[in-house]
């Protein structure tokens, strides 16, 4: 006689029983690791978050006691009555000293900022400089205390990663693990310096580890939220900027004015991003033509800065108090052109003569001026159907920042939680979803990744792309020893033929030859400017690809987790 099948609730039944009992078995043998990982990304919280803290208010020390004046926040309303030599002297002196910190304790004289750090995730474990990195730091708390054009996010998210590294590196962290932390890290810098912690951890996710996995994102929320609670027991709850009632918003009527702002505000920043690479450029040009030491470049920049700055004081530092008038529409249109064009000039004269600093904070300033001269041309056109004109200066700041950033999703939110106003979402996330489109166009999705693409660091294409640079054929190929190696006679014939790759040189560049000369392996040799090529061994095809592979699967691991 056959046994009956269960019934549907005896199914379910059995069925929530061995969920509890494989939840319980989850739970104690890896609940412990998980608790010390989440107690780790708190710390690492709430070091980033002091350091975060220590560096802004390290610069409104510095700057006030350089400039003369209580509240920095006001400090280009107070340059004015300065004398004129003052104005010129501290941001040529403050370009001196970085250039010679750069030069003494930097390989290439360049700050670290950003994009160094999303290469870290990408390439290096998690991991950053951190000698470098401790030498930017400095270097950009001078160039903004002094006068320099740019943000703090940069050296901050830098000095973040730096922390995380030595966390890393004390504990031997794998690769998961090191980006884990790292993007903890820069969650809490983030969080700290904008009184953002929604921002901060998306920030983490979309900028700098570039996913979404699960199993980052309980330990990143720890991080940022503990960045907050330091800002606000500092600064309280209060915003950085103040913003003015808006009234009633014609959204329907005034959507086609926030696409078409969108789009301007993309131009805005790709000419933002094109003209810091220019001078970055130029800058590379006369040195090599003049001959001029690179640790006076910095020197010449800043003087450069503060012969604007007698005219246009409005360009010295982070700029919050320009943004601020733009945001409550207390500049006029004349202003707003003129400054946006002045900020940009500075900003690239900043980076571009490597002083050092971040561009999310220009870029607020840049996209608020943007919105503002927009939106007072819109409502001077059509007064009936448009409403305030600092409601564009909101939607433009957001556009162009997440258009620099190649962070919507992140900007977005920043943008909220710096002014406090979730009232005017529509009008912001369509501006900014038309300029990131219009922008990751022209450049490689983001000013970060355009300079790694100037670096031939491919992170813009996918793992698919950088990954092949991570892999040196010296350690995939077979050696004359091992068992299956290649036939020496055969290697020989192809080296003649000239097909060969340095045993220093990637799978980036050793795939192309495979397609090109159809060979299922390739000698591997050295090369020496005196001497014959020495054989080393021989890259198979086969073994390339499946290193390659490995690779590809383990990222898509790691991103779906």
């Amino acid at each position: 006689m056959s046994t009956p099948p269960p019934s549907f609730l005896s199914q379910q039944w059995t069925l929530a029983v061995t969920s509890c009992q494989t939840g319980l078995r989850v739970l104690r043998h890896q609940g412990p690791g998980k608790v010390t990982f989440w107690f780790i990304a708190l710390l690492i919280g709430i070091a980033a978050g002091f350091a975060a803290l220590l560096f802004r208010k390290g610069i409104e020390w510095l700057q006030g006691t350089l400039y003369g004046t209580d509240d920095v926040q006001f400090l280009h309303s107070f340059v004015v009555g300065l004398p004129w030599y003052w104005v010129v002297i501290i941001p040529t002196v403050g370009g001196l000293v970085v250039g010679l910190i750069l030069h003494h304790f930097t390989r290439d004289a360049r700050v670290r900022s950003v994009g160094d750090v999303i290469l870290g995730a990408a390439m290096h474990d998690g991991r950053v400089e951190t000698r470098a990195g401790i030498a930017s730091a400095l270097a950009s708390w001078i160039t903004l205390s002094t006068g320099g054009s740019s943000g703090r996010e940069g050296p901050v998210v830098h000095m973040a990663g730096v922390i995380a590294t030595w966390v890393s590196r004390r504990i031997n962290a794998d690769g998961i693990t090191g980006r884990d932390l790292l993007g903890c890290a820069v969650a809490a810098a983030v969080s700290a310096s904008f009184n953002a912690p929604i921002a901060g951890a998306l920030f983490a996710l979309e900028v700098v580890l570039r996913h979404f996995a699960v199993h980052a994102f309980a330990p990143i929320v720890i991080a940022s939220v503990a960045g907050t609670v330091i800002n606000r027991l500092e600064f309280g709850g209060v915003t950085e900027f103040t913003l003015p009632s808006y009234g009633d918003m014609q959204f329907y009527v005034e959507l086609p004015a926030f696409l078409l702002l969108g789009l301007t505000c993309g131009l805005v920043a790709v000419t933002l991003m094109r003209s810091i690479f220019w001078a970055e450029d130029f800058g590379n040009y006369l040195q090599a033509r003049t001959g001029l030491p690179r640790w006076l470049r910095p020197t010449v920049a800043g003087m450069l800065l503060g012969i604007i700055a007698l005219w246009f004081p409005h360009i010295i530092g982070v700029g919050y108090e320009t943004t601020s008038l733009a945001l409550t529409a207390e500049l006029g249109l004349h202003e707003a052109i003129v400054f946006t064009v002045l900020k940009v000039v500075a900003v690239s004269i900043t980076l571009g003569g490597r002083m050092g600093g971040g561009v999310f904070s220009p870029s607020l300033m840049i996209g608020a001026m943007t919105g503002l001269g927009f939106g007072l041309i819109a409502t001077g056109v059509f007064p009936d159907v448009s409403g305030s004109s600092s409601l564009y200066a909101l939607a433009g700041m957001g556009a162009v920042a997440a258009a620099v950033l190649g962070a919507p999703i992140s900007t977005t939110l920043i943008v909220f939680e710096l002014t406090g106003d979730w009232q005017t979402g529509l009008a912001v996330m369509v501006a900014v979803s038309m300029s990131t489109a219009l922008a990751s166009r022209i450049v490689d999705r983001s000013f970060f990744l355009t300079q790694m693409e100037r670096r031939g660091v491919h992170l813009a294409a996918g793992p698919q792309a950088y990954l092949l640079s991570m892999f040196m054929v010296a350690r995939i190929m077979r050696r004359p020893e091992d068992e299956f190696a290649a036939p020496e006679d055969e290697c020989w014939a192809l080296i003649d033929a000239g097909t060969y790759i340095d045993g220093t040189a990637t799978l980036e560049a050793a795939l192309p030859m495979f397609e090109q000369s159809g060979a299922r392996f390739i000698p591997v040799v050295t090369l020496s400017a005196d001497a014959p090529p020495e054989l080393l061994g021989a890259l198979f095809h086969v073994d390339a690809l499946k290193a390659y592979n490995r690779a590809l699967a383990a990222t898509a691991a790691e991103e779906h987790s």
